[in-house]
């Protein structure tokens, strides 16, 4: 019997609505990162976040368990490590500001990923990404003069999360080759949990039992914006182009500015929706001019 066409390439429909579904559960993460942070101190939810992921995880690959080799736990040891400072910094930034700018401000990882391949590997940075970060620049400048607290140590630190999550997608596609995407994730998992546990012990060595709130904000953050959405990606994003991704991925601070309104009672000024607003565009902007050429050459090369 053949496999069904569904089976082997989904339809377009489908793979949008997983996706979309992805950026709802890292949307999420934001909200619940908040309420979890609120109790307990942020390398503790950190930890007990990827300790439980890395116990579902574990349990996912019991079947693939023996293929673990030296080289697969070595790479997926050095991308952990981006990983693990990437989820200590988003922590430590939501508690310091809100999910709504912390949302927007996060989402600077798609400027920074062509800056540090022009620093490191000389790449060229492209008039399109030199107008999103003169726009980026604006808004942070407009993000600093408004609200009480300005540009707070919040917002630093989340831009510095922005800047970590770039060092992850890129050391991903530097570093892995062949390897079982599932075997590196656990190798992932388990690293930022040690990593997480060293700078607790280092850090704060008093270790506070989470509350209820708190315990469910875990469970939420390891199994819907970890677990399952490894999973959806790995499954459905090879089937759109990264730039299609990128676009997709940008609702991620749609919902954490709903999720801060509605839930938090969260209220931006005028000059926080202005600058928002600009680093929203900033980083939307070289995506949807790059997905109108990727669409011209494709409308192209369909006709000849």
């Amino acid at each position: 019997m053949t496999a069904q066409p569904e089976a082997v390439n989904p339809s377009h429909g489908k793979v949008l609505f997983y996706l979309v579904l992805t950026t709802f559960f890292w949307g999420g993460s934001f909200l619940f990162t908040k309420i979890g942070v609120a109790d307990v101190a942020p390398p503790y939810f950190v930890l007990l976040r990827f300790v439980l992921a890395s116990l579902i995880m574990a349990v996912l690959c019991l079947p693939r368990l023996h293929r673990l080799d030296r080289d697969t736990l070595r790479r997926g040891m050095i991308v952990g490590l981006a990983l693990g400072i990437t989820n200590l910094t988003f922590v430590v930034g939501i508690q310091g500001t809100s999910i709504s700018r912390a949302g927007v401000i996060n989402n600077l990882f798609v400027l920074f990923i062509p800056l540090i391949a022009r620093t490191i590997w000389k790449d060229r940075i492209g008039s399109l990404n030199l107008v999103g970060i003169v726009l980026a620049s604006c808004g942070i400048a407009l993000l600093a003069s408004g609200g009480g607290a300005g540009f707070n140590r919040g917002d630093l630190v989340s831009t510095l999360c922005a800047f970590f999550i770039a060092i992850h997608i890129i050391s991903v596609s530097r570093v892995l080759k062949d390897e079982d995407v599932w075997l590196v994730s656990l190798v992932q998992f388990c690293v930022v949990s040690l990593l997480a546990a060293a700078v607790a012990f280092v850090f704060q060595p008093d270790f506070v039992v989470p509350s209820f709130k708190a315990s469910a904000s875990i469970v939420y953050c390891a199994i819907f914006p970890t677990v399952i959405c490894f999973t959806l990606q790995n499954s459905y994003q090879r089937f759109v182009t990264p730039t299609q991704a990128g676009l997709i991925y940008t609702l991620d601070p749609v919902w954490s500015l709903l999720a801060g309104f509605m839930v938090l009672g969260e209220r931006l000024s005028l000059r926080e929706w202005v600058g928002c607003g600009l680093i929203f565009l900033a980083v939307l902007l070289p995506l949807v001019i790059r997905f109108a050429f990727e669409q011209r050459l494709i409308n192209y090369y369909l006709k000849k």
